[in-house]
């Protein structure tokens, strides 16, 4: 019975086939950029790591993506992939406007500093302009006066961003620590206004259980409430005036 035998060193017809390449392509890029993001923070995110991460030529990135700037603006733009808000229920509308905030706090929390990002995108963007008519559907539906109903999706996306931007500070001033929670921040707060002098500061020391919040998520559930209730005091004086709400027909058709 014969053996098979070891290939001679001077056969060169038998030559290990390469590994092959996987293309460059935008979205392998933008997959890589949020690895450096997620590892090094906004501020040491560039092209160059976004190749060495990929493992390429720095000037190979630049076939697809044209500058940083563009590699941003695709990071931002994939923020919003995936994200169907729902179609307007003007009984539901509070709901649906505290459902659409969370969903936007949730996406810039998967990826470390993502609100820096989204603080300098391009809201107006093809890409974004859906998510943007429906909430203002949503707004409509609602009752809100038109002028309201247009600048209110904004304000309420600076909200989110701001409120994940200052969660993306704490988070980088402890980095370092292992045992950091937003629990011990906020007992710590806590205790300082109670230690206050209450002849100097009697409301901040009476109000010191309720100065910080204990929970991240309650904090922002209270901003949210906050702003739905003022914008129900627009739907209310609009509907007692007996003024347009601006109740919209759906996308795509004329009112």
């Amino acid at each position: 019975m014969s053996e098979e035998l070891p290939t001679p060193p001077w056969d060169r017809s038998r030559r290990r086939a390469a590994p092959v390449r996987v293309p460059l392509t935008p979205e392998r890029i933008v997959d890589a950029a949020y690895v450096v993001l997620d590892r090094e923070g906004y501020d040491k995110l560039s092209m160059r790591q976004v190749a060495t991460e990929l493992g390429v030529a720095v000037s190979a990135l630049y076939t697809h993506v044209s500058s940083k700037d563009e590699l941003l603006e695709l990071m931002y733009l994939r923020l919003f992939r995936g994200w169907e808000v729902p179609d307007p229920d003007p009984e539901r509308w509070r709901e649906q406007v505290a459902e659409f905030a969370r969903e936007g706090l949730d996406r810039l929390r998967r990826h470390r500093d993502m609100a820096r990002i989204s603080m300098v995108g391009v809201p107006f963007s093809p890409e974004v302009l859906p998510q943007m008519e429906r909430l203002v559907t949503i707004f409509r539906s609602a009752g809100l006066p038109d002028p309201v109903a247009a600048r209110a999706g904004d304000l309420l996306s600076t909200l989110v961003d701001a409120f994940a931007f200052e969660e993306s500070i704490w988070q980088d001033r402890y980095r370092d620590s292992p045992d950091f929670s937003w629990t011990k921040v906020s007992e710590s707060f806590q205790q300082y206004f109670k230690d206050l002098p209450p002849d100097r500061f009697p409301n901040l020391s009476a109000l010191a259980p309720h100065m910080i919040s204990d929970s991240q998520d309650d904090r922002f559930d209270l901003a949210v409430e906050i702003v739905i209730r003022g914008l129900a005091s627009f739907v209310e004086e609009a509907a007692t005036a007996g003024e347009s709400g601006g109740r919209s027909a759906p996308a795509g058709e004329p009112r």
